[in-house]
């Protein structure tokens, strides 16, 4: 018996089931995800408008420091959103990081420009940390919620996510200029503005999906890196084209026309690949619809309806009895089992990969690494008017540390992805190497090369952003993603930790020191609520030596943590992640 179905449903209907498909598409998830995680690096653009915090409200260079230091801290204390993503939907997380952020930099907006009375330290700290707070939870909810539904191709993915956040930098300072020309106070309400707004209009979108792997989902994510490429060197471009010449307001709005043109060029490609997966569902339909077939004169449609035909073997089946030693197993503490490391790979508890040898070999070496390049990041401002540069050339070293803030994590997600599934070589190696050419930038800008802080820039720029996609997908590789939400928050704590250390205690300290030096021998005293200015290359020579010789602590540690890894990274670390696909399909 040959039954002919119709297609169904008209031009409308047809309309909203692919708009339906759209916005509930893995897709559109992931395009909402790079827009966010582009949002969620404004916090590095602190060097452009720090300046004038500092001179609005009379801080002296260890305060400023200190304020950077909250930010950085702000920034990287992020257990409580990874805590609070274990037990809620994506969107919460995101929601809270949209108010975070909103209420934190307006706060200082409205101190800054004198719209309430001259906040405190203290209230300042406490709003850019809030402010900055918001970084941590955005990054939960958008890289997370990416990495789970797309386990098998982490590396890339977390090298292009956290590579737009890189770029968040450059984005920024380009639609800053078209909208406020030179105004670093309108910056700060529009670094409160933009990740809100971007959170919020993706909400409904962000959520973890089981739907069954598409064969072309690698490629949507290759497309996604080639338009960020792109992205990467049209603002390349313009910043030298800037350096050469001067910008109106108007050339500065052509260029952010076009810069935000890149930005939203993936969403194309998400509902052109939607529209090709509709359509091939809809034609599957239409051809299961065409024939019913009939088995012993049976109609199976009517057998089926609301049953599954199983055979009776396997309808027959018993449930087994929890053995005694699972019941013992099952009653053991978190505590009782904290130092019964499982092995490499397999899911830890939160408190084993707390306890664990490669854990703290991880924390020191992000502590030095990602430490000592948020000093140069939250500095560069001080560092640039310190060795007399102009305050175009220090946009320059901002908008340069961004965009090779995000090569860094392109390329480190990319080839470390690459080295791995063909090489086997440890991702712990890529972060050795990583952390041994940051030392160069350092020393780059203790000695005052001739033009080195535009290649300390790069160097660092590059530096910073290559460790944390390592940092990220070490912690998946290492210790499962059962537990990742607050594992990766955990190990972020190693940034603000080094950024104190270095940023407050080490540079801070002996800037204002050389500053104070310089005004006693001018016979100068300085009036409260003066800011502290030092000139000259001993400003920052002894504190980034320091800073260069605890990286290189950190690149040891690195190196002993490949040691303890090689093993493990010469295995099929994503084996088990295409089991549960391969049984999809045969079902």
């Amino acid at each position: 018996m040959h039954v002919r179905g119709g297609d169904g449903g008209g031009p409308m209907t047809k309309m909203n089931s692919l708009s339906l498909q759209i916005l509930k598409g893995r897709r559109l998830m992931m395009f909402g995800s790079l827009l966010i995680m582009n949002s969620a690096g404004l916090s590095y653009v602190f060097g452009l408008y720090s300046g004038e915090i500092k001179s609005s409200l009379g801080y002296d260079q260890s305060t400023l420091n200190l304020i950077g230091f909250y930010k950085d801290l702000g920034a990287n204390i992020g257990i409580v959103s990874g805590l609070i993503n274990e037990v809620t939907p994506p969107w919460v997380v995101l929601a809270i990081g949209a108010v975070f952020n909103f209420f934190g930099y307006f706060m200082i907006w409205l101190g800054v420009t004198e719209r309430i009375a001259k906040p405190l330290v203290w209230q300042m700290c406490l709003y850019i940390c809030i402010g900055a707070n918001s970084q941590p939870f955005i990054n939960t909810g958008a890289l997370v919620t990416s990495i789970k539904n797309y386990p098998e191709s982490r590396g890339i993915l977390i090298g292009v996510l956290k590579g737009y956040t890189g770029l968040s930098g450059a984005v920024v300072t380009q639609v800053y200029h078209a909208l406020y020309g030179e105004d670093p106070k309108s910056l700060i309400l529009l670094v409160g503005v933009i990740p809100a707004v971007v959170c919020v209009v993706f909400l409904p979108t962000m959520r973890i999906m089981n739907a069954p792997r598409q064969p072309n989902e690698l490629t949507l994510l290759y497309r996604f890196l080639y338009i960020s490429l792109g992205l990467a060197g049209f603002l390349m471009i313009i910043i030298i084209i800037e350096k050469r010449t001067i910008f109106s307001q108007s050339q500065y709005g052509g260029s952010a026309a076009m810069v935000l043109f890149l930005l939203f060029l993936p969403i194309a490609f998400v509902i052109r690949d939607e529209y090709k997966a509709w359509k091939s569902k809809r034609e599957a339909i239409k051809n299961d619809r065409s024939v019913i077939e009939v088995i012993n004169g049976e109609d199976l449609s009517k057998k089926t309806n609301g049953e599954a035909i199983i055979p009776n073997e396997i309808q027959k089946f018993s449930v087994t009895k929890p053995s005694d030693d699972a019941e013992k197993s099952i009653k053991l503490s978190c505590w009782q089992t904290a130092f019964q490391t499982p092995e490499r790979g397999e899911d830890y508890t939160i408190l084993q990969a707390i306890f664990s040898i490669d854990m703290w070999l991880i924390l020191l070496a992000s502590m030095c690494g990602l430490g000592g390049t948020l000093t140069v990041i939250d500095n560069l401002g001080q560092i640039g008017a310190s060795l007399r540069y102009p305050k175009k050339s220090i946009s320059t070293f901002v908008s340069l540390v961004s965009i090779w803030n995000y090569l860094g994590r392109v390329v480190s997600g990319l080839v470390s992805e690459i080295l791995i599934k063909r090489y086997r070589t440890p991702r712990t190696l890529i972060l050795t190497l990583t952390l041994l050419l940051a030392c160069i930038g350092h020393l780059l800008i203790a000695f005052d090369i001739p033009n080195g802080i535009y290649f300390a820039s790069v160097i660092i720029g590059f530096c910073f952003g290559a460790q944390w996609p390592l940092l990220f997908a070490m912690i998946s590789e290492l210790f499962g993603l059962k537990y990742y939400s607050t594992l990766f928050n955990f190990a972020a704590i190693a940034s603000p930790v080094g950024s104190y250390l270095f940023n407050v205690r080490v540079a801070g300290y002996l800037y204002d020191k050389e500053a104070k030096k310089q005004m006693a021998a001018l016979g100068l005293v300085r009036k409260a609520g003066e800011d502290l200015k030092c000139t000259g290359v001993e400003c920052f020579k002894l504190s980034f030596i320091i800073i260069a010789a605890m990286t290189f602590f950190g690149t040891i540690a690195s190196f002993i943590l490949t040691l303890r890894t090689k093993k493990f990274y010469k295995t099929d670390i994503y084996k088990k992640f295409r089991e549960p696909q391969v049984e999809e399909e045969v079902k």
